[in-house]
């Protein structure tokens, strides 16, 4: 463990957070009442177990997931908690453990992928696998993405075991490998061959944030849905030929056309219940001019001011209007003075949750009007599926806690706009949210984010997620007496 420098302002609001976490308590007459927990006690052995996962390099590719669910089995086993591992690879294992409950309800799932994106460490101030605690903060490449979730849910069966929850409900703890682009080995393969071992009513996962504004936590964002990748690949032809006679079918002008006429597009507007609410919710938190906008983005007469204000100055709240459409590629030509057969092009799309994409498509080359440009799907890996309920019991359980450990924070359902494994287990009919680490809004707009360079959580955010997480599984899954 690095040495700590003297606190400064930063390491003031990280100690003021540790504190408000570990004396938090629920409310008189709540199931919690009934399961007291050791807080500081869970603070230093969540931590062990979270810098023993950061320690572990589970780099996709290759991953090597195995070793951490081997980990984790040990840990269960030894407190006579069943954990069993599937593997589509041997080195690439998924665990799950179960907590039976009596059955009267159906079971939660409780999901975290054990998988992190490589790390260049010369772009590092620390060693990305050292676990290092610096100034506050522990670094490690999965601190944010997503080994702090294994971690909360690790805690999470210990706790209920130990205090000999009486459960309505199993609960479940799926520890998958392969998030991080090769989901065939976690998610997928889970899904399609052992979906009786992780089959629930309700999910719980990544995906969400909670926000911190001058050492309060301002909101408590919870992910209800996600926009689906459905990227394509345009491939422009034309004939080949010597640079120095211009050809009307040259296939390098044909593309850059069709990449302009999709970058100048703009697919229709279209909200859904979590980004109705969000917005409406934000702008109660919001300044006036702020809130003007948020409050206003269903208003047909408005929208057009606001769209362009958000593509200027809030391109996050631009992409939750609508399935957006990003260029990211181009490749075309091998030598200077040769017009090329072919040029090439990848476009990024994200897809509203009820958007159809083979019509879709069908409107890009509309768009793009050109028979020498052809549109080649790459085919969807993440299923569409229709958003959460901001209506059941457990989206009111997270509602609650949240109100509970964060008395000033406003709960905000969101729609994410990249992708995450609750595509899979949603599109099964789960009701999957997602919530995360508390961050301020310095470290959310600086560096130091998940698959960034010195990639790094508060400390006492560990103990939060922890928290949170044991708080909602109560109030819906322990048994009434």
């Amino acid at each position: 463990m690095a040495s700590k420098v003297q606190p400064g302002r930063r390491e003031r609001v990280v100690a003021t957070i540790l504190c408000a976490f570990v004396s938090a308590v629920p409310h008189a007459g709540d199931a919690q009442d009934r399961y007291p927990v050791d807080w500081p006690a869970v603070a230093t052995e969540s931590m062990e177990y979270f810098l023993a996962l950061l320690r572990t390099d589970t780099s996709n590719p290759p991953g090597n997931e195995t070793e951490a669910a081997r980990y984790l089995q040990r840990i269960l086993q030894q407190e006579g908690i069943e954990a069993e591992l599937f593997a589509l690879d041997p080195t690439r294992a998924n665990l799950v453990a179960r907590l039976r409950g009596n059955g009267s309800k159906r079971p939660i799932l409780v999901m975290a992928h054990t998988d992190v994106v490589g790390a260049q460490r010369e772009n590092w101030s620390v060693d990305p696998f050292g676990a290092v605690v610096r100034d506050g903060y522990i670094y490690g490449r999965g601190s944010l993405d997503d080994k702090d979730n294994v971690t909360a849910g690790l805690m999470l069966m210990l706790l209920l075991a130990r205090a000999g929850v009486e459960l309505d409900r199993d609960v479940i703890f799926l520890a998958e490998a392969g998030e991080e682009g090769t989901t065939r080995f976690g998610i997928d393969y889970m899904v399609e061959n052992h979906w009786d071992e992780i089959e629930a009513e309700y999910c719980l996962a990544e995906g969400g944030e909670t926000v911190m504004r001058d050492g309060e936590v301002w909101h408590v964002d919870i992910s209800t849905t996600e926009k689906f990748p459905m990227r394509v690949r345009l491939v422009a032809r034309g004939t080949a030929g010597h640079g120095s006679i211009p050809r009307l079918d040259n296939a390098v002008s044909a593309l850059a056309r069709a990449v302009g006429r999709l970058g100048a597009w703009e697919s229709p507007l279209r909200l859904n219940e979590t980004t109705r609410a969000y917005f409406d919710r934000l702008g109660d938190i919001s300044s006036p001019e702020q809130a003007a906008r948020y409050k206003g983005v269903g208003d047909p007469t408005q929208q057009p001011g606001i769209e362009r204000y958000f593509a200027e100055n809030e391109p996050k709240h631009s992409s939750l209007l609508r399935t957006s459409v990003v260029p990211t590629m181009m490749s075309a030509g091998f030598r200077r003075n040769v017009i090329p057969t072919e040029a090439e092009a990848t476009i990024d799309i994200r897809g509203l949750p009820d958007e159809d994409p083979e019509e879709f498509y069908q409107t890009l080359a509309r768009v793009i009007d050109d028979p020498n440009v052809e549109i080649i799907p790459e085919g969807v890996y993440r299923p569409a599926s229709p958003p959460s309920s901001l209506e059941s019991e457990m989206f009111l359980a997270l509602e609650s806690v949240a109100a509970r450990l964060f008395p000033s924070a406003v709960t905000l359902p969101t729609m994410l706009t990249g992708a995450t494994d609750m595509a899979q287990v949603r599109a099964q009919g789960t009701q999957c949210y997602g919530f995360g680490a508390v961050r301020t809004e310095a470290d959310i707009n600086g560096g130091g984010g998940a698959h960034g360079d010195d990639e790094r959580t508060m400390e006492g955010s560990l103990l939060s997620m922890v928290q949170f997480l044991w708080y909602a599984v109560v109030e819906v899954a322990a048994a009434e007496r």
